[in-house]
């Protein structure tokens, strides 16, 4: 006899390992110019690189916000039955991801230089950043489309497409990235124009959803009410804190490492920020996998059922950040040495060091990221936007500055592991809190 739990962890590990795999994918967009351009342009390249980096965040982050915000309701309302709801709040957003595009391509065209000179970039390296960030910004609209076109398609019951769109996207990174650094050379242009072009790949693979009948939320005239447009901002409000206090952490990460250990210090820096992104990929993956089915539990007023996903959740966080944590630290040196095109001594022991300590905070973030997206997928968005704030600025910031003073280079390291240890505590402080949350209100 079938256990009556079965279906549900099916359908679980069916969303997960579909979105860890399409979002490891989605995360090799920056991982692939990182190795690239280590390996065609040096250390001055992967500074550049680095520095150029917590503007992609930002446009992620805003892209998700609209994506994982509208997905959440649109999986509350259609199964409550309101598929027009859902066709009015997706060209809602696509209208408010349209003037977010707008405000980056203004910045891409006008402001690139002061934009580079924000991030700290010295003579070496500025014009390397200022082109990175340039065409970054001007291929936004493609960013923001695709990430909630991805979000909307997932939680209509295509993770199979979602999965396929962002893998497509990533292997046409890494094969434009060899054709245009390497067969072309066109250095640094070449690494981020094969990034921009990665998204437009992705949405021709999604567009096959929305001619195949079976779309339940083609874009229909008219804005969804004003209060649930900002509710909809709201449940996706922790993917862009994740995503900007990425940045705001790179750019002080940047600012610490330039004054300790100078460009070598950055360059290391950004071989672990890079890796970083596919770890964190991973577990994003999973908590957006997981979310659809929280989401609809909530719509039909299951508790338990939601419950019983995060305890999925939390088992397969436990057993991936173990196996993550096992390869990152004995294959430090191999993989310091991906990114050492030049083969410096000093950023490879850099680089193996930082490996080794950042990383003890693999499984704390998994747990953190599931437990935030729990939250929102929940509709209980305080816990969610508290968990994201402090794991992503209030306590990683100062934490940074005081580390840095107490331990100089090796402080810095230690500084995520302890933040997302204490974040941590804060999630499970909110797990544990007694009260039910109110039934999901309709739709607005």
């Amino acid at each position: 006899m079938t256990h009556p739990t079965a279906p549900l962890l099916r359908e679980f590990c069916r969303y997960a390992s579909l979105n860890m795999l399409g979002m490891a994918g989605l995360s090799c967009y920056i991982l692939a110019d990182t190795f690239f351009v280590a390996r065609g342009l040096g250390q001055a390249g992967l500074t550049a690189l680095n520095l150029a980096i917590p503007f992609y965040n930002l446009i992620h982050g805003c892209g998700l916000m609209l994506g994982m915000g509208g997905a959440i309701r649109y999986s509350i309302l259609k199964s409550q039955g309101s598929g027009e709801a859902g066709g009015r709040l997706f060209g809602s957003l696509c209208r408010l991801a349209g003037l977010l595009a707008a405000v980056f391509v203004l910045a891409g065209l006008f402001f690139s230089r002061p934009l580079a000179a924000l991030t700290g970039a010295d003579a070496q390296v500025f014009e390397m950043t200022r082109t990175y960030l340039r065409v970054l910004l001007l291929f936004s609209p493609a960013f923001l489309a695709n990430d909630l076109a991805l979000c909307f398609v997932r939680n209509d019951g295509s993770p199979q497409l979602a999965t396929l769109a962002m893998v497509a996207g990533s292997l046409s990174n890494i094969l434009l990235d060899i054709f245009f650094i390497f067969g072309l050379g066109w250095g640094i242009f070449g690494a981020v124009f094969a990034t921009g072009l990665a998204p437009l790949l992705s949405l021709a693979v999604l567009s096959r959803h929305f001619g195949g009948g079976h779309c339940g939320f083609l874009p229909r005239r008219g804005w969804v009410g004003s209060r649930a447009a900002l509710a909809c901002l709201g449940l996706g409000f922790p993917s862009l804190v994740t995503e900007f206090s990425s940045g705001a952490v790179i750019v002080a990460f940047n600012y610490l490492f330039l004054a300790l250990e100078g460009n070598v210090g950055v360059a290391a820096y950004g071989v672990i920020t890079n890796l970083s992104l596919v770890v964190v990929a991973l577990f994003t993956g999973l908590a957006q996998g997981a979310q659809p089915l929280v989401s609809r539990a909530r719509g039909q007023s299951r508790p338990e059922q939601a419950r019983r996903v995060l305890g999925y959740g939390l088992v397969t966080v436990l057993l991936l950040s173990a196996a993550l944590y096992a390869l990152i630290a004995f294959g430090a040196g191999p993989l310091a040495g991906l990114f050492n095109g030049e083969r410096d001594p000093l950023l490879q022991q850099i680089a193996v060091e930082g490996l080794r300590l950042y990383f003890l905070g693999t499984g704390f973030a998994g747990c953190n990221i599931l437990f935030s997206l729990y939250f929102a997928a929940s509709e209980r968005p305080l816990p969610a936007h508290l968990i994201s704030l402090a794991r992503g600025l209030f306590l990683i910031l100062p934490l940074a500055f005081l580390m840095a003073r107490w331990g100089g280079t090796r402080g810095v390291w230690l500084t995520w592991p302890l933040t997302e240890l204490l974040t941590l505590l804060l999630a499970l402080f909110f797990l544990c809190k007694k009260g039910r949350t109110a039934p999901s209100p309709h739709a607005g």
